[in-house]
């Protein structure tokens, strides 16, 4: 698949080098000069330096034989023209970031096809992720009714100890599934001899009436919460604001600029807004933290996130969630004390790839520290699966199947389950066995 890329910020970049390492055809398309040579230097990929609206850069990207253009700069004008004149040029689909509800309004009448919020999205689980309390992820599939649950696995955990061979023999009964574990960074895609240890990051399918039981059986304690507080004056940090207020929660911002605060105290007239450093420790003091408190840091800068986590971590908050954007800092952040992350780049890449897949997929979701995704998509009429058993299809052993929505109903299969054509079917799997898994259930 070809696939232009306009803007390489953090988003694009990371795109960029996902799409990439897979094996598409990638042509990044960047304004500015020194962090197109950057980018150059790090991908095995054509980047192009100009503008990604102007038809000269455009044709020289090859846009007429364009299976996607994907515009994601910090412009929402940039990524519409981007668009617009990418589909007059012939690009089969197009994709573009937009914030601005505005122009997202009028944007299919401009040649985007899919608009994309990473932010908004962000925000969306974040709110979940704190409605849980206590889990690092919660990813919802099939309309909510099929849910994964993500959390490390603590000391006392009924899952730990235990042949996974036994616990499968009652984990479908349970209405739950393993997905998949995480240890010491490396992704284990379990078996009936694996045995989950403490410390170990489990993604765990159920149902939505299930959800407690999951987090039973990983040793996550369920925690109510009755306040945030969040580092950073971003537009993901005013979203989350929003979401959290509509949750029931009051709010205290944090943001060292003066002029930010204003604007937010005029915007948020339900929160509390201070001016000051996110990262003192008198101000963390001040806040008197306690364990009904999620405190989050969502500024734009991963280091100032950390830091002020760690800080309110120290000084009594029940719960603190990061924004990264560097990669390479996830595999720290429950080692050093970080209950959960949130990720734009993250965010965008799961609103994307579905379009990239092969056959009916409806949704994707990658996950901060490991590079397998999972994926929900509707089997075709006459795919290989239909009308057979999990077990008789022979799955590759990367590939887990965690839930099924099935003509409005909702379930964990096992082996004798036996696929049907319309069925949503949701799975686990690693990068290796991503395209021959879709093949099974697409026509």
């Amino acid at each position: 698949m070809r696939i232009i890329i306009v803007g390489a910020g953090a988003v694009g970049s990371y795109l960029a080098e996902r799409l990439s390492q897979e094996g598409q055809d990638v042509i990044v398309i960047e304004d500015n000069a020194s962090i197109a040579a950057e980018l150059q230097d790090s991908i095995d990929a054509m980047v192009i330096q100009g503008n990604g609206a102007s038809a000269v850069t455009l044709e020289e990207a090859g846009v007429s034989k364009a299976d996607l253009l994907i515009a994601v700069t910090s412009s929402d004008g940039a990524n519409v023209l981007a668009c617009h004149a990418g589909k007059e040029m012939g690009a089969q689909m197009t994709i573009a970031r937009i914030e601005d509800p505005e122009i997202r309004d009028v944007s299919a009448n401009l040649g985007v096809d899919v608009v994309i919020d990473p932010s908004a999205t962000a925000a969306e689980e974040i709110v979940d992720i704190v409605g849980l309390g206590g889990a690092s992820e919660l990813i919802q599939f099939a309309d909510g009714k099929l849910v994964m649950v993500g959390g490390t696995v603590g000391p006392q955990a009924p899952i730990t100890g235990v042949p996974l061979r036994q616990l499968r023999l009652r984990s479908a009964e349970w209405g739950w599934v393993l997905a998949a574990l995480v240890r010491h960074g490396r992704t284990i895609v379990a078996h009936g001899d694996t045995e989950v240890e403490p410390g170990d990051h489990a993604l765990i399918m159920t149902t939505d009436d299930n959800v407690g039981r999951a987090t039973e059986m990983i040793g996550l304690k369920r925690k109510h919460f009755e306040r945030a507080v969040i580092f950073g004056a971003t537009r993901l940090a005013e979203l989350t604001t929003d979401a959290m207020h509509d949750a029931g929660l009051s709010v205290i911002i944090v943001d060292e600029d003066r002029e930010r605060c204003n604007s937010l105290a005029d915007r948020h007239p339900d929160a509390l807004v201070m001016c000051a450093d996110p990262t003192d420790p008198d101000l963390a003091a001040s806040l008197d933290l306690g364990p009904k408190d999620v405190a989050l840091g969502l500024s734009g800068w991963d280091e100032v996130n950390l830091l002020s986590c760690l800080v309110a971590k120290a000084s009594g908050a029940g719960m603190v969630i990061s924004r990264f954007h560097r990669i390479d800092y996830v595999g720290l952040l429950s080692g050093i004390g970080i209950d959960a992350a949130a990720s734009s780049r993250l965010m965008a890449a799961n609103a994307i790839l579905q379009f990239v897949r092969f056959g009916d997929v409806e949704r994707v979701v990658t996950f901060s520290d490991t590079d397998a995704e999972a994926i929900e998509m509707e089997v075709a009429e006459g795919a290989e699966a239909v009308d057979r058993t999990l077990l008789d299809l022979s799955l590759p052993v990367g590939v887990i199947v965690g839930g099924i929505s099935r003509n409005g109903t909702t379930f964990v299969p096992d082996g004798s389950t036996v696929i049907r054509p319309g069925d949503h079917i949701i799975f686990f799997a690693l990068p290796r066995d991503i395209e021959n898994s879709t093949a099974l259930f697409s026509a």
